[in-house]
């Protein structure tokens, strides 16, 4: 099967960069509780990994059977940031990666662009994507919707169709394919690689490897 080349790789950031999810995942689990809503570990995994603030709200929400106040998370960031200064490494495998590719890349991730650099200066990544980092904050709806990926690729001036995607969630795949982009499924984290499987998805789970399979066919 034919396909164009790839001219361009955009990464998401936590749990494809940087090995946040575990953190997220615990942290999300004890201030949920907190709050009243009960979440079994797989729940967390399954429904927080790679949503965006507003998805992970509705969720929270509908659990506890009330609304939240608009800026509930803000009094638990400490406890996040306590977390990932105490934890936070570079997803295994990312570095050698990003060294074998030959096209450009960026990130495209549903954080905020002050989490993103904060998580990327903790464990060495920052200079690698300063001025190619896109954030939902920029476009009217995240991951699971295209508009982050389509805007990435927008303006790094690349079509879509030339575009690969590297995602460890279902709402990232989904988004990639929804974009008409390439999507590979990183499965070497918290996410099973059933969730991420799809059409035009290749699944992996060891980074030093993605360099390689970029030129794989899709189907």
């Amino acid at each position: 099967m034919n396909q164009d080349p790839v001219e361009l790789v955009i990464f998401d950031c936590d749990g494809v960069l940087v090995d946040s999810e575990r953190i997220y995942c615990r942290v999300d689990r004890e201030v949920c509780a907190s709050l009243g809503a009960e979440f079994t570990e797989t729940e967390i995994v399954d429904h927080f990994v790679g949503s965006s603030h507003e998805v992970l709200t509705a969720i929270v929400e509908e659990r506890l059977g009330r609304p939240l106040d608009p800026d509930w998370h803000h009094v638990y960031r400490p406890l996040y940031d306590r977390a990932l200064d105490a934890e936070l490494t570079a997803v295994e495998g990312v570095t050698d990666a990003l060294d074998a590719l030959h096209v450009p890349f960026c990130l495209a991730s549903n954080g905020s662009h002050a989490a993103i650099r904060r998580n990327l200066t903790r464990v060495g990544l920052l200079d690698r994507f300063e001025g190619r980092m896109f954030s939902a904050r920029d476009v009217a709806r995240g991951k699971p919707a295209p508009d982050l990926f389509l805007h990435a690729a927008a303006t790094m001036g690349v079509p879509p169709e030339r575009c690969a995607v590297v995602e460890d969630s279902p709402y990232g795949v989904a988004a990639a394919r929804a974009a008409g982009m390439r999507a590979f499924g990183y499965c070497g984290g918290l996410t099973r690689a059933d969730r991420l499987m799809g059409p035009r998805t290749l699944v992996f789970d060891d980074m030093r490897e993605l360099p390689k399979l970029l030129g794989e066919p899709l189907v």
